[in-house]
């Protein structure tokens, strides 16, 4: 069955260094770099570790001269766009463009006085750099902020176009838009008006969503839901985790909308009464071995890997998988391409399922 694809919303392309957005190019994943950025050595590792999963922009922390003018060592060691997140010092704006950022991130909650902006818009035309328009509902202008009449949400929308007028007043329409707030029905409404109100692309995300688990379920929710209603050009997975878990997450959230695909999907049944094999042993077990360094150059390759513990919808999801192994009493029967291959023990049957995706992804290469 051939799903009905999503119908996004057509935003202005951007260039963020090599990397375009809006428009009708794939949705950008990006992250931010958790250390010092003036420790050049470990923020380029950092950022390499992000390259090899998949990242396509990072975003590095700008507190002082020595983190705006670190961007000028960084860039030629990483491959990928690199953002200033700048906050209360406009001058830093500007150091960070000199030294070659791809893009600059400016909060309306603290660098908001005209003059200033119109100095980091300067700079930014002459070296054709686009600016973010970030918004934290943490960080609301004090004019919006206290507004009673105005929702969570409105009030950072409200926040955005009055700093977008202030841009497009300047002659500049080199522009993204974020609106994060750490709930998510907020963060919801507060892209979806926004996205009716401007044609400038989306980074969506929520702020502060809480422990890795946690955050992962809350931006599953949020970016899905928006994704799914052609909402997003750009996202980010914010946790409270190792930034490459960010990576991961945000490819799990497009995958599993149809939005991308990212090498090999494990599904599993939840396991129940019926099951005689211990699924989240096995499951776990292929995980780790698919996923290890060592198959890093077979991860590029799209295929479905499904186990499944019982005979009630096991065949059924294994028919629908490219290679699954679906348990029943004392042994698993290995599918590829919706056939019966072969029955194998249960304590083969990773072995087994590994040497046949091994197999399946060297034939699809040729």
């Amino acid at each position: 069955m051939t799903l009905t694809p999503f119908s996004r919303r057509r935003a202005k392309e951007i260039r963020i260094g090599k990397v375009k957005i809006g428009g009708r190019n794939p949705i950008a994943i990006q992250s931010m770099t958790k250390v010092p950025t003036k420790d050049c050595v470990k923020a380029i590792a950092q950022i390499k570790e992000l390259e090899n999963v998949g990242c396509n922009i990072a975003r590095l922390a700008i507190r002082d001269e020595q983190d705006a003018r670190a961007i000028a060592d960084i860039k030629p060691a990483v491959k990928i766009p690199l953002v200033a997140d700048i906050h209360f010092n406009w001058k830093l704006a500007l150091c960070a463009i000199k030294a070659g950022a791809d893009k600059i991130r400016l909060n309306p909650g603290n660098i908001y006085k005209k003059e200033e902006v119109k100095e980091v818009v300067s700079c930014a035309k002459d070296y054709g750099i686009p600016i973010r328009v970030g918004l934290n509902s943490g960080s609301i202008p004090k004019i919006f902020r206290y507004n009673s009449k105005l929702s969570p949400a409105l009030k950072l929308v409200k926040a955005a176009l009055d700093y977008i007028k202030i841009l497009e007043g300047l002659k500049f329409r080199d522009i993204v838009v974020s609106l994060k707030c750490s709930n998510v029905r907020e963060t919801i409404e507060a892209y979806q008006n926004i996205a009716e109100k401007c044609a400038y692309p989306l980074h969506l995300g929520l702020t502060a969503t809480g422990f890795a688990e946690e955050g992962r379920i809350k931006s599953a929710v949020a970016l899905g839901v928006l994704l799914a209603q052609g909402i997003g050009d750009t996202l980010r997975v914010s946790l409270t985790t190792e930034p490459v878990e960010e990576i991961r997450a945000a490819k799990y959230i497009l995958a599993s909308l149809g939005l991308g695909i990212f090498g090999p999907e494990i599904i599993s049944c939840p396991a129940c009464g019926r099951t005689e094999a211990n699924i989240e042993e096995i499951v776990n077990e292929l995980h780790q071995r698919v996923f290890d360094a060592s198959n890093a150059s077979l991860l590029d390759r799209p295929v479905k890997l499904a186990v499944m513990g019982c005979v009630v919808n096991g065949p059924g999801e294994a028919e629908d998988a490219d290679l699954a192994v679906a348990f029943g009493r004392n042994e698993g029967l290995i599918y590829k391409n919706a056939k019966p291959l072969r029955k194998v023990p249960f304590d083969q049957a990773v072995n087994e399922l590994l040497k046949e995706w091994k197999l399946y992804v060297q034939r699809t290469k040729r």
